[in-house]
């Protein structure tokens, strides 16, 4: 069990973390993908600002669904923990 917030299941197979199982996890998903939307509809002309806007904003997402997975991330087979 890890000692900080538990906003998202881990992935049953493989690496990563699953749904969110808390409100807290499906806030910042929402706004997350509200946000990458956004960002999409305004920028669609600028393919290259939009990368460039776009890549920070995932790499914040994943680092905050590492930190708030519940466990962490590591492989799993499946096994029950």
């Amino acid at each position: 069990m890890s000692d900080g917030p538990e906003w998202f299941a881990p992935k049953r197979y493989g690496y990563g973390s699953g749904v969110p199982i808390s409100w807290q996890g499906w806030a910042i998903t929402l706004a997350f993908i509200a946000v990458m939307i956004g960002l999409s509809l305004l920028l669609r002309d600028q393919p290259l600002r939009l990368a460039a806007s776009l890549a920070p904003l995932i790499a914040i997402f994943i680092v905050i669904c590492a930190k708030t997975t519940r466990g962490g991330w590591r492989w799993r087979w499946g096994n029950d923990d």
